[in-house]
């Protein structure tokens, strides 16, 4: 079951699109039903009938000079206008698009030629030239089509060819053409239907100004001739009563500042739907923080307060004499604790979802999860199992739309940061707590210099002026071993390897000396010699400068060399806690298991690695018992009936009601003796 809406779906969730969509199928069913409504002849005269107020006996909308029903003129002008305005779209969009798909896949000359001719239309202003064309060809409604068509052919060709120039030169197209294709299939096979979204969308968004523009020739007279009418030519034509009978002209006007905003609202929408980078459901722009849950945020706050007061009632250093068991170590229900000590960072209940319409999806439902002071905690498991969006939800940067935070709380140095406001969490942000993401040359900004991305850093936290700030990030970038900084600090982000870039990064991350760092699968796209060195430069930056460690990744062999304990994560649930050494030698629940019989182990060479079935269960259709039950090779009937909780067993926490039996199994085979050998005493 997919998690994203349908197009159609998310075309609906946009109100302003919706509210164009009415307005569209309402004027062109009205449009289209004309000769079967019983309207009088649109081109009937009635001179004792001239210019009758709108709401007299037998013409609904009044008449105009003429005599002439308005009603009737306006729903077969209607016609004409929408007839001609999407014809003429339709010969721009053909015409246009086999220019730019054709001049971006030859190149070279044809490119040159066709483009330059593309330039000279749009050298000239395009109603000009569209005037130029009707008085060339004569007045007439066919006339102004061929004009408006002609001048809107450049907007679909530049659209069209920079789409295309961007596919032309991948992989795919060089494979169609190693396996025999001719120009023709690779064009119209596989090229145009990669372009068909950008025809669609540009489609949507001219329709309406095809329409004003027929519009405005027929209201100077190139356009529509009498008898025959459409809402430029009734518009024209009522100009001139304007004072003595202002619903001539009024009403053709309203017709067209209806029709043309629901097509550019549809058009929006459209856009959204079908453009690839706005089409996650979320169709505005994300905001500065996460959104909580109103309820959510004023309990969190009120709660800190009560405690913040109850301490200052207290007695003077009673803080500084509460034993360790003074300090809370997580929830009733079972927290995913991670060692001793008040954590820098505690996480707890938290539930973040993504609301894109129809059920949420529950991204992390319930997360708790503890970092002791100094120490380095791993996040493991699948793609889509929470990790990234607890990492973002630390510091509200889950986007919103569509995410959500529900429930929960979130304590940096037991200060709660759900539901703080803007400005406090842009205090935290890269200051006490920074942030390493997985993919350098997106968090970088690809227009200024590395070392200025770094200055900014220290500028937006500390006092510093720019030099100062500038040397302090030749400091950094040489403590994360970035060789000869003093000239790679005015390097922009593409002049520099991925493992440079990532340790800029990195650089960024350390820049006001933070007490947690949050790393989101820093090592993934690295190779695997640049990979050791990222870790050991995070080893080194544990020891030299004390800062905890929550390091997120897939691979539990990356995670074994810098961390102390492992936080595993399934279908937004934590599933297990425990030392690295416990999960590694006895990992407790199914899911773990079969997550480290993925990982190879030296020395193991017939060590099968045994894959797990199934895929993780959609997060807006979440299964009311254990969320792996489908995929798990233990299972029995008691997993499918109700949750399951986090449970103590052998001194970490399980997500499993077969915990304790593994882990006795387990016992056994260490107790168990081996077998003697043949001729052995």
């Amino acid at each position: 079951m997919s998690l994203r809406p349908t197009r159609l779906r998310r075309f609906f969730y946009n109100p302003a699109a919706t509210a164009g969509l009415f307005i569209v199928i309402a004027v062109t069913a009205l449009s289209a039903a004309a000769p079967i409504l019983g309207l009088p002849d649109p081109d009937a005269t009635s001179l004792a009938d001239r210019l009758l107020p709108p709401g007299s006996e037998g013409h609904f909308l009044g008449t105009d000079e003429l005599g002439r029903d308005m009603l009737s003129r306006l729903i077969w002008g209607t016609r004409v206008s929408l007839a001609v305005g999407i014809s003429a779209t339709a010969i721009a969009a053909v015409i246009g698009s086999l220019i730019g798909i054709i001049a971006a896949f030859y190149g070279k000359f044809l490119d040159n030629f066709l483009m330059r001719g593309v330039d000279m239309l749009m050298a000239f202003p395009y109603l000009l030239l569209a005037l130029a064309i009707v008085a060339v060809l004569g007045p007439g409604l066919f006339n102004a089509l061929i004009a408006i068509s002609i001048v809107n052919i450049p907007f679909f060709a530049r659209n069209v060819r920079g789409a295309t120039v961007s596919l032309v030169r991948l992989e795919y197209v060089d494979a169609a053409r190693l396996s025999g294709l001719g120009d023709a299939k690779i064009l119209f096979g596989e090229l145009l239907p990669n372009v068909l979204p950008v025809i669609f969308i540009t489609i949507s968004t001219t329709v309406g100004w095809m329409i004003l523009e027929t519009a405005g020739l027929s209201f100077l007279g190139l356009g529509a001739q009498p008898p025959q009418a459409d809402l430029g030519s009734m518009l024209g034509n009522g100009r001139r009563l304007i004072l003595q009978a202002p619903h001539v002209a009024t009403l053709p006007g309203l017709v067209i500042l209806v029709l043309v905003i629901g097509i550019n609202l549809v058009g929006d929408g459209l856009r959204d739907v079908l453009d690839p980078y706005l089409s996650s459901g979320a169709l505005v722009s994300p905001r500065a923080a996460t959104e909580v849950d109103r309820a959510l945020a004023k309990r969190v706050r009120g709660a800190a307060e009560r405690e913040g007061a109850g301490a200052r009632e207290a007695a003077p250093g009673a803080a500084d004499t509460a034993g360790p068991e003074a300090t809370p170590t997580g929830d009733a229900q079972g927290s995913a604790t991670t060692g001793g000590g008040a954590p820098i960072l505690s996480i707890a209940e938290l539930k973040t979802w993504f609301w894109t319409g129809g059920a949420p999806v529950h991204a992390t439902d319930g997360v708790s999860i503890d970092i002791p002071r100094g120490t380095a905690v791993g996040v493991m498991g699948e793609s889509g199992s929470g990790k990234s969006v607890t990492a973002l939800s630390v510091l509200g940067l889950v986007p919103t739309p569509p995410g959500r935070i529900m429930e929960g709380s979130i304590r940096y140095n037991e200060e709660e940061l759900l539901g703080s406001s803007l400005e406090q969490l842009q205090y935290f942000r890269g200051n006490r707590i920074s942030y390493v993401f997985q993919n350098p040359m997106t968090a970088l900004n690809p227009l200024l210099p590395v070392g200025e991305q770094i200055a900014e850093s220290i500028r937006r936290h500390q006092d510093a002026t720019n030099a100062s700030a500038r040397a302090r990030a030749v400091e950094l970038m040489t403590a994360v071993h970035i060789p000869d900084a003093g000239r790679r600090i005015d390097a922009y982000p593409h002049e520099l390897s991925g493992g440079m870039r990532q340790r800029v990064v990195i650089a960024m991350a350390l820049a006001n000396d933070p007490d947690l760092i949050i790393a989101d699968e820093p090592t993934t796209a690295l190779d695997v010699t640049i990979q050791a060195q990222i870790l050991q430069l995070f080893d080194e930056l544990r020891d030299t400068r004390g800062v905890s460690l929550l390091f997120i990744s897939h691979d539990f062999g990356v995670i074994s060399q810098i961390c102390e304990r492992v936080v595993v994560m399934y279908a937004g649930q934590v599933v297990e806690v425990g030392t690295v050494d416990q999960i590694y030698r006895e990992p407790l629940h199914p899911y773990t298991r079969r997550l480290m019989a993925c990982v190879p182990r030296v020395g193991e060479r017939g060590r099968e690695m045994d894959a797990i079935p199934g895929l993780p269960p959609a997060l807006d259709a979440l299964p009311g018992g254990c969320r792996f039950a489908d995929r798990c090779d233990m299972a029995i009937g008691a997993c499918r009936k109700a949750p399951v909780d986090l449970r103590k067993v052998a001194g970490r926490d399980v997500r499993c009601i077969r915990a304790e039996e593994q882990h006795a199994s387990h016992q056994a085979r260490l107790t168990k003796p081996e077998p003697q050998k043949d001729g052995a005493s």
